[in-house]
Parts: C-alpha cells; sequence; structure tokens
C-alpha cells in the first residue's frame, strides 16, 4: 500500500495571522484511502469543509470511529486538487483533473473546491466544465460555466453546438452581459433635467450605444462609488457640486424590474473613493471628507442594509483602484518614487495584506483589472507621459511579474476603464470603443466600435439586460436619439422607493 503525506493545513495569505506565542496545537490527523493510495489529512479541517466528512463524523456510524476511511468514488486526482485548495493554493487543471475535480466535490460536497472550479472557467474549458457538472449534478458550477459560454457564445458557437440539445437550450435561455458605461453627472431637477444623464449599454449587434435608462434627478456620479453586485448596479455618495457636499442617500438599479430604489450611505461620508462589491457585501474604501484623505473602510451587508466599519487600509487613499480575482479582493495604493503595493482584504480576519510591490521608475497605477488568476495594472507610459499607458502583469499562482509586450496609446482607446468579460476585454474612449482577445501574454485586438462620445470620468460595468428592461421592442434608442427627445425614458418609468 503506496502512502502518500498530504497533510491539510490552514493557510491565510497573511501568514503572521496565526502566529502567536503559544505552542503548536497537535494536529487531528485522518487517513484516507482512495485505490490504494493513503493521504493523511487534517480531519478538523476536512470535516470543516467537507459536507460528506461532516456528515459522517456525526453520524455515529462505525467509520467514523476508524483512523482510515475508504473512498470509493473518488478518484486520486481529484482529491489531490481538492487538498490543494484547502491548502490556499489555486492550481491550473488539465482536463484530466478537471474531471476529477468535478467528480470529487459532487461526492464530498466542497463549496471551496466547486468555487475554484469557477473561478478557472476559461474558453479552452468552459464546455468540459457545463458538460461534466450536469453529468455530476453540480448545479453551480454548471450555472456559471454555462453563463461564461453564453458571454462568449460569438466565440464558442460551433463546439457549443456539438452538446447535447438540452444543455445547448439552457445556454441560448441565458441573457448575455452587456458593456454598460456612464458619466460623471451631478444632481439635477425636474424643472431642468439633464439629458445627457444616462446609464447606456453596447448593442454589439449595430456597435452602437444606446440609452438603457436615466439617473433618478437626485443621483450624483461625481466622485461617486460605483459598483455591480448581484446584477444590480450601486451608485453610492457622489457630490452635490465644487462645494463638494456629499450625497447621503445611495441608490440602486434593478435592470430585471427596470426600477431605481434608494439605500442609506455609509457612516462616514466621503467622496472619491471606491466601491467594490464582494460576496454578500459592498464596501466603500477610502476617499475623501472635507479635504482630507481618508483611511477608513465600511462594509454594507446586503443582507440586512447595514453599514459597518471593517479594518482600515494601511494608509490614507483616494481613487484607490481594485479588481476581484480567484474570488479575492484586491486593490492597488501608490507609494510614490514609482511603487505601487497590492494588497489583498481577508474578510475573515478583516484584514489587508500586502501581496506584491511593483516598482517603476516615474510611473504608478491607473487601473487595474482581473482575468483569471492574473492581475493587470494599467499605468502611465515612461517619462511621464500620460497619453500612453503600459501594462504589467501579476500571477497570482506563481507569485511572478511580467511586462505586457506593447502599449497602448490613452488618445485613441483608453484602457483606464477596461472591464474583463469571458476571455474578453472592453474598453472605451470618446472616439472608439475596442474589444480585446485576453492571451497569455498580450492582449490582442479584436474588433472596434463606436466610441463613447462623452467627456469627463466614466464608470464602466458589465450587467445582464432582460429585454423588457431595455425596450419592449427589444431595442433601446441610440444615445443621440435620447439625448434629442428625453421623452424616450420619462421620469414616471423611474419608479423609485425607498428600501431605509
Amino acid at each position: 500500500m503506496k502512502e502518500l503525506s498530504r497533510e491539510v493545513m490552514e493557510s491565510s495569505s497573511c501568514p503572521h495571522l496565526d502566529q502567536d506565542s503559544r505552542p503548536c496545537k497537535a494536529v487531528d490527523s485522518l487517513r484516507v484511502n482512495i485505490n490504494n493510495n493513503v493521504f493523511t489529512v487534517d480531519k478538523t479541517i476536512i470535516v470543516k469543509n467537507c459536507e460528506y466528512f461532516r456528515a459522517l463524523f456525526q453520524s455515529g456510524m462505525r467509520e467514523c470511529r476508524e483512523e482510515e476511511i475508504q473512498l470509493r468514488c473518488v478518484g486520486v486526482l481529484g482529491f489531490l486538487v481538492l487538498l490543494q485548495v484547502l491548502r490556499g493554493e489555486q492550481p491550473m487543471l488539465n482536463s484530466d483533473q478537471i474531471v476529477e475535480a468535478i467528480e470529487c466535490t459532487a461526492f464530498l460536497q466542497v463549496p471551496a473546491l466547486t468555487k475554484h472550479l469557477i473561478n478557472i472557467i476559461n474558453s479552452e474549458n468552459s464546455l468540459l466544465v457545463y458538460h461534466t457538472a450536469a453529468t455530476y449534478g453540480v448545479w453551480e458550477l454548471f450555472h456559471q460555466a454555462a453563463l461564461f459560454i453564453r458571454d462568449m457564445y460569438a466565440d464558442l458557437k460551433e463546439d457549443v453546438h456539438t452538446l447535447p440539445s438540452k444543455l445547448v437550450e439552457y445556454i441560448e435561455s441565458l441573457l448575455p452581459s452587456s458593456y454598460m458605461a456612464v458619466c460623471s453627472h451631478s444632481p439635477s431637477s425636474e424643472l431642468m433635467q439633464d439629458s445627457q444623464r444616462t446609464v447606456c449599454y453596447l448593442d454589439e449587434e449595430h456597435r452602437e450605444w444606446r440609452v438603457l435608462t436615466h439617473l433618478p434627478v437626485s443621483t450624483s456620479t461625481t466622485m461617486a462609488g460605483v459598483a455591480v453586485h448581484d446584477n444590480k448596479l450601486y451608485i453610492i455618495g457622489g457630490v452635490h457640486d465644487v462645494s463638494k457636499k456629499v450625497m447621503e442617500t445611495g441608490f440602486c438599479y434593478d435592470p430585471a424590474v427596470n426600477t431605481w430604489s434608494t439605500i442609506c450611505g455609509p457612516q462616514q461620508l466621503r467622496y472619491n473613493f471606491t466601491l467594490i462589491g464582494h460576496e454578500d457585501c459592498l464596501y466603500a474604501v477610502g476617499g475623501e471628507y472635507n479635504m482630507k484623505v481618508l483611511s477608513s473602510v465600511e462594509q454594507y451587508r446586503l443582507s440586512d442594509g447595514s453599514w459597518s466599519f471593517v479594518s482600515a487600509l494601511p494608509c490614507p487613499a483616494a481613487s484607490v483602484v481594485s479588481a476581484v480575482a480567484m474570488n479575492k479582493m484586491f486593490i492597488c495604493l501608490w507609494k510614490r518614487k514609482g511603487a505601487t503595493d497590492i494588497y489583498e482584504y481577508v474578510p475573515e480576519h478583516s484584514q489587508w495584506c500586502l501581496v506584491t510591490t511593483l516598482i517603476r521608475q516615474h510611473s504608478y497605477g491607473l487601473y487595474m483589472v482581473a482575468h483569471r488568476d492574473n492581475l493587470y495594472v494599467m499605468r502611465n507610459g515612461p517619462h511621464d507621459d500620460f497619453l500612453m499607458c503600459v501594462m504589467d502583469c501579476y500571477n497570482l499562482s506563481s507569485g511572478q511579474w511580467s511586462a505586457l509586450s506593447g502599449q497602448y496609446g490613452n488618445s485613441k482607446g483608453s484602457l483606464f476603464t477596461a472591464v474583463v468579460r469571458g476571455d474578453s476585454v472592453f474598453t472605451l474612449s470618446r472616439h472608439v470603443t475596442t474589444e480585446y482577445n485576453v492571451e497569455d501574454y498580450r492582449w490582442r485586438l479584436k474588433r472596434e466600435m463606436k466610441g463613447f462620445g462623452r467627456i469627463g470620468s466614466i464608470y464602466t460595468f458589465l450587467m445582464r439586460l432582460p429585454v423588457s428592461s431595455v425596450s419592449l421592442m427589444g431595442k433601446g434608442p441610440t444615445e443621440e436619439q435620447a439625448l434629442r427627445d428625453l421623452s424616450v425614458c420619462p421620469r414616471l418609468s423611474l419608479q423609485c422607493s425607498h428600501n431605509l
């Protein structure tokens, strides 16, 4: 019998969190036998993370008192992946590992493994993940793979139609993500409505920007926090005018019912801050108030509508650059002298942990997006050339930085508003909207569409838009049409309700 010593230890991106002066506690180990391969694991960790083992050891059955458990419905490859994930690793998997990992999470019921499989879906493995998840009944993974395929449908259509018809029908029943944009606007009034206060979406078929909805008159997107979470658009804070009086009420747009509602703002009034949606929360990060830069961070729990303070930033910061990768939240903090620190927020410990530092002379991070286990940091070009931007990529799995070849002009197409959808990245400027294919060490130009003809700060994001939210005819007005006639989206249709 072959023994593989694979002890699972609790891990964290902040190793010092678990260090103290107390002696180490002895590990309560368990041997797991799979096809005569024996794995020694931490019983506490495996019971905590696997529903199968939790139920087994609560059942009182004879097996729960034995030192070795036989698993007959799980393969060695899948269990090895499970152990890696429980150690806090983020392994990239080949086809055989994917199939066995799905089988493993189906049999052992491991949410952490299911979440990891969702995080690594890409164009090459999405059909395999989708079909295998359907076979084993891992429905959360099945649905997320279907959403990925729906977003990449134009590229994957030929291969999709090799799937069973029922699986094809499910994919085609889903709503694709739309590339969205809204500009920086101050509050308006009922008598003097600003016709440009609109939320727009990209009609990719016609390569046009169209109006989805108008902002409620009391909403400000100037120096506001803007984020999409659970397919709802949140606009928090913002200022009234040059006096920088802060809006105390936030707004939420739900495209499923085409309505706006209000939510309470953070306890600390703030503007020029970053709003991040992650898990069941929104995070208001840093910002300014009364001309003072803030380090405080607040968490808004969507489940109960409450704000609370969490761990502050390592230093005061406004306009913090952020991204969510591999289901983890990251931010960039500029240290001057060309150094940019990347921190991860660990909700379990309410702590910001330094991940890495990028050092580039005469440069600082301007924007960051995530694709799989890569963080792409866009920064100003050499010699303070702000009409150019260059990119560096940090791989979370390897812990290595790499510089992407090529420079991307800000005069024609800007990367400072990049949004990732599937294996594509959308960017825009006044002159052109550009879609890139994300490849290993470069972004390859895929297509260009009409630009977003506005000036000033632009917020971009993705949302899934029901046809009823766009128009009864299935197509919204073009931006030009809406600006000529504000009545295409009458105020009465914005059914504002209070959720306070």
